[in-house]
């Protein structure tokens, strides 16, 4: 058959191109553009970027195609047995004769495209470990430099601004300017980010915006920026939106700050509450150096006193004090020992006195001697008769003979 319509036997013969081609045109005239809700399965993506899927449900299916244009402005991953609504156009596809939808806009259902898509690239992101609390990194206590990436004619910037110079002015602020929404708004603050990341002496980089809808945030949900969050080699605070406002960036982030003013307030110190703090510390300084100083001087005085006493001269003084105290001493006891020695000869020469026969003598005794020998007679037995005596007394001596002998009481 060609193909080609024409009359034969008073019928109308129409083509099969024609015939599809009367009943697209037929439903675009109508059926127009419609939206249907379904389940998508059977998802084949092409290398063109075109998308291929049944949409299905309980009573039925069609195939449906979502042609790569349309597809870059769907926000959320297209995903197998993700219930969605799709305006379409009913078609037939001419080289199968297959009715199908040509998908023009695809939304989730029962959620919204931005929150879905929100959620897909957070569950993705976790089981990547992005938002590991063990990768987050400490941000600097008195940071010489920070970076700050946002708009900049941002009223975010001026609080940023604001804020630090009230804080503590000392800290060098270094901003790369980006748009922070938009399409092109996900590249540029990931190249902000990079720029920054580049820098020398960078303690930490803020990244900023003020508050508004999930739609105005999108560009801090992005992939992209979650990843050049992630590979930046300095800690980075998200200040993203208002404190009710969560973006991607918040979780990658090192430290996720409710406001653009709280990030910098919690990267910078207070410099009224760090002078107020150096005070305190420096009087309680001043109260431990004079404890300490006070501890030394009396080691001094201790020390300057054992060095008097161990001094040459010191030393030579104690020794004269005690040289004289131990002559007076010495002397005192010579004249104590002298006086006991001659208390003692006394006693002793009394006794010997009262003992000394010249003392018996001088009471009328006399000492016998034979002249013969020169023995004492103490007895009669000593002497025979005619023996020569000689009789020693108190005063002076005299000679005599023995011409008897006997006891004493036979002697007249």
């Amino acid at each position: 058959m060609s193909g080609r319509s024409g009359e034969r036997d008073g019928r109308q013969i129409l083509g099969v191109g024609q015939l599809i081609a009367g009943i697209t045109g037929l439903l675009e005239q109508r059926v127009g553009r419609i939206w249907v809700s379904g389940e998508i399965s059977n998802l084949h993506r092409a290398a063109s970027g075109h998308f291929y899927f049944t949409l299905k449900d309980e009573a039925g299916q069609m195939r449906a195609a979502l042609f790569r244009g349309n597809a870059t402005r769907v926000r959320f991953d297209i995903e197998e047995g993700l219930e969605v609504v799709a305006e379409a156009e009913v078609s037939i596809y001419a080289a199968r004769g297959d009715l199908q939808l040509i998908v023009r806009q695809l939304e989730p259902c029962g959620v919204g495209a931005l929150q879905l898509a929100f959620e897909q690239l957070r569950k993705r992101l976790q089981a990547a470990g992005l938002f590991d609390e063990g990768r987050k990194r400490p941000i600097s206590q008195f940071p010489r430099r920070i970076g700050v990436v946002t708009s900049p004619t941002s009223a975010a910037l001026r609080d940023v601004l604001k804020v630090a110079s009230r804080r503590f002015p000392a800290t060098a602020i270094l901003i790369s300017p980006t748009l922070v929404q938009g399409e092109e708004a996900p590249q540029q603050i990931a190249a902000a980010i990079g720029r920054l990341a580049a820098a020398q002496d960078l303690d930490a980089i803020l990244i900023v915006r003020g508050g508004g809808s999930l739609e105005d945030l999108w560009a801090f949900n992005s992939e992209v920026v979650a990843q050049a969050i992630a590979d930046s080699p300095v800690p980075i605070v998200s200040g993203v939106g208002h404190e009710t406002d969560l973006t991607i960036a918040d979780l990658v982030a090192d430290l996720r700050a409710p406001t653009p003013s709280a990030a910098v307030m919690q990267v910078l110190p207070d410099r009224r509450s760090l002078a107020s703090l150096v005070g305190r510390d420096a009087q309680r300084l001043g109260m431990a150096m004079a404890q300490e100083v006070e501890r030394h001087r009396a080691r001094v005085e201790t020390l300057r006193a054992v060095l008097r006493a161990r001094s040459p001269r010191v030393r030579v003084a104690l020794a004269r004090t005690r040289e004289a105290r131990a002559r007076v001493a010495g002397q005192t006891a010579i004249r104590r020992l002298i006086d006991h020695r001659r208390r003692r000869f006394s006693a002793l020469a009394a006794r010997l006195d009262a003992l000394s026969p010249l003392s018996v003598l001088g009471r009328g005794y006399g000492l016998v001697r034979r002249v013969e020998d020169g023995r004492i007679v103490r007895r009669a037995a000593d002497v025979a008769l005619d023996d020569e005596l000689e009789v020693r007394l108190a005063e002076g001596a005299i000679g005599a003979r023995v011409t008897r002998l006997g006891a004493a009481e036979e002697l007249p």
